[in-house]
């Protein structure tokens, strides 16, 4: 079964996710069932299809005709032949329990035609054992959205033991076409990545409390602000709901053993009903306050604990061939926000010192959560996760870990690299470029330079806040003016530099894209300058740059406004876009246009950049600058091949000499 085969998607489930996940479908063009097993229940469901296409639609993510066809194609039922007859893929998002699950399936058997695939949206339970209740278990997998569904890039695809290698293609082709980003888990483990990750450091977290080695405020400090995690470990807790994180340990405890055990404290506030905000209590008091983290009460005992925990998890998932080291940092990343992934955090910390923290607190306590696995401590003998060649596959010299480096028949593409968190710039993120800019104009062997975002939902919203170390104004300041060089870098190369925009450019990634040489976007790109909002000003070049290429009045209506909705053919009225693009041809235009550039003749781009600079302040240096530079190209083997490429009515082919 190939991927055009699949035009009817059934959902079973009319819930959060079952819902969302219905809706994702159906934005993606597929015919969708959703299915409930109360005419109330599923049309609850559809009404929130339909409340969310609607929010869409204002938010020009999508068009008012585009959303009116996605609810078109939604087709609410109760009726379980209704809903599985026709289908040509299922996915099954009923409640978390496997007896539920296993009915369902029962049940769903008898109506789905023999041609469909199976799959289920389980945070944790075994995909084996559900696809065995089937007559096609090569035919069933897992395929785990994050909630909620229309937001989160995120799918795990889990293969069970008896999983087709095609089905498990198939897919993560489907999870693509839904605009999903698909992450591979190679086998049936409890937890898969995101949990098995994410649900042992509540766990730990919960132990230091209940252990009197920190405060809920001192753990949470720590993993908010030290760590950097987009949010405390207990504040998470309480938004996805203490019950749901108690359940998928508690299953883990139940197949993996007594390193999983439950905290006492955990299981005391799900039996006193304290879930978390739908409750109005877990770890903090909605009814009081809420959540107060405060940012200096973090710990480096807590920090070493939290971040052994994840190591171990990790190495546990690599060395039982889980899941590749790169694909659990990406899951992490994609579906809990983690700034960098558990493994790159580990390394970074030093996963030798983790180790030994791990081995101290086994031979203290006893605790079977504490004992180190044998790959991790081969890691630590080899000094990390990660080899120091890691064959990515990059130019020699060109590795990073916020940005992808990659020249290509004398085009280098620089990829801001953190879909995860819309590719926002964070303070490593610069030096990683500035590097990377030092190294193309030494190298010589790019004659143009093409900068855009991963994925399309971003080109870059601007600084990531939760990255900044500034704790006064002054260090702030130099944020601010290490921002400013390392842009106005990319105005110095002497290559011409395209900057393609998809999707949000707003904030310091507009500034960047300012300092590009021409800018092309997307009909589903969006610009603003918004830091008014945040009670500051752009502190990266935009005040500077963005009204000598609109002007002075459009550049203060664009920072005052703090508007992050301009569209592109505003923009290129105001003279910021030099071309929109349709979506579909995007892509393909951008790459046109930077080989035009690189095409070019380097000597005369180089000096006309230079002289371009030279004459922002001052014209008369700018002149004197410009016939100096006129008078050099004409002694150029460069001018010379132009002039008979001219006459001989070809392509010139400069050579930069």
């Amino acid at each position: 079964m190939e991927l055009d085969d699949v035009n009817t998607i059934t959902v079973l489930g009319a819930g959060n996710m079952g819902h969302g996940i219905a809706e994702v479908a159906a934005i993606a063009g597929y015919d969708v069932y959703m299915r409930d097993i109360k005419e109330e229940f599923v049309q609850n469901g559809y009404d929130q299809i339909e409340w969310s296409l609607g929010k869409l639609a204002e938010q020009d993510q999508l068009s008012e005709e585009e959303a009116d066809a996605a609810l078109d194609r939604v087709t609410p039922v109760v009726d379980m032949e209704e809903a599985c007859s026709g289908t040509d893929f299922l996915i099954e998002a009923v409640p978390e329990q496997m007896d539920i699950k296993k009915d369902v399936y029962e049940e769903v058997s008898e109506y789905a035609p023999e041609h469909a695939m199976f799959t289920t949206n389980t945070s944790s339970l075994s995909i084996t054992e559900l696809s065995e209740v089937t007559e096609r278990p090569e035919r069933f997998c897992g395929m785990h959205f994050f909630n909620p569904p229309v937001r989160m890039p995120l799918v795990e695809v889990i293969s069970g033991a008896h999983t087709a290698d095609e089905t498990l293609e198939l897919t993560e082709e489907l999870a693509e076409d839904l605009d999903k980003t698909p992450v591979r888990v190679h086998k049936d483990s409890p937890g898969f990545i995101v949990n098995r990750i994410l649900v042992p450091l509540m766990n730990e977290a919960t132990w230091l409390v209940h252990d009197d080695v920190a405060t809920v405020a001192e753990v949470d400090s720590t993993a908010k602000f030290d760590i950097g995690l987009p949010m405390g470990t207990f504040e998470l807790a309480d938004q996805v709901g203490v019950d749901v994180s108690y359940h998928v340990l508690d299953y883990m405890h139940e197949t993996l053993g007594e390193a999983y055990e439950p905290c006492p404290l955990l299981v005391e506030k799900v039996e006193n009903e304290e879930l978390g905000k739908k409750t109005g209590k877990g770890f903090y008091d909605y009814e009081d306050g809420g959540v107060d983290i405060p940012t200096d009460a973090g710990s480096e005992e807590v920090e070493r604990r939290l971040l052994a925990v994840m190591a171990n998890e990790a190495a546990k998932l690599i060395g039982n061939d889980v899941a590749e080291a790169n694909a659990i940092d990406e899951a992490v990343m994609l579906g809990g926000g983690f700034p960098d992934g558990p493994v790159k955090m580990a390394d970074d910390f030093g996963i030798e010192a983790l180790y030994e923290t791990l081995e101290e607190l086994h031979q203290e306590s006893g605790e079977a959560r504490y004992e180190p696995v044998d790959y991790l401590r081969d890691r630590a003998e080899e000094g990390g996760f990660h080899e120091q060649d890691t064959g990515s596959g990059v130019e020699e010299g060109y590795d990073y870990d916020a940005i992808e480096v990659e020249i290509d028949d004398r085009v280098a593409r620089i990829v801001i690299d953190r879909p995860h968190r819309m590719n926002t710039i964070t303070t490593a993120m610069l030096e990683e470029l500035e590097d990377a800019l030092d190294r193309l104009t030494e190298g010589g062997e790019a004659r143009a330079i093409l900068l855009t975002g991963a994925g399309d939902r971003a080109f870059s919203t601007g600084f990531d806040a939760s990255s900044a170390s500034a704790e006064d104004g002054i260090e702030a300041a130099e944020v601010s003016r290490f921002g400013q060089h390392v842009f106005g870098r990319l105005e110095e190369v002497p290559m011409p530099v395209l900057a393609a925009i998809d999707g949000y450019c707003l904030g310091g990634g507009m500034e960047l894209a300012a300092c590009a040489d021409l800018r092309i976007a997307s009909e589903r790109a969006r610009f603003g300058q918004p830091e008014h909002n945040l009670g500051l000003m752009p502190g990266w070049g935009g005040t500077q740059r963005l009204p000598r290429i609109v002007g002075e009045g459009r550049a203060k209506e664009i920072i005052f406004t703090a508007r992050n909705d301009y569209d592109p053919e505003t923009m290129r009225d105001y003279g910021f876009v030099n071309e929109v693009v349709d979506a579909d041809g995007f892509e393909e235009r951008a790459r046109e246009l930077v080989k035009e550039l690189a095409s070019g003749p380097p000597i005369a781009q180089r000096y006309t950049k230079r002289a371009v600079l030279a004459g922002r302040d001052d014209i008369d240096a700018g002149l004197e600058f410009e016939a100096s530079s006129f008078g050099h190209l004409f002694t150029t083997d460069d001018f010379m091949e132009g002039l008979s490429a001219f006459q001989g009515d070809r392509e010139p082919e400069f050579e930069g000499e």
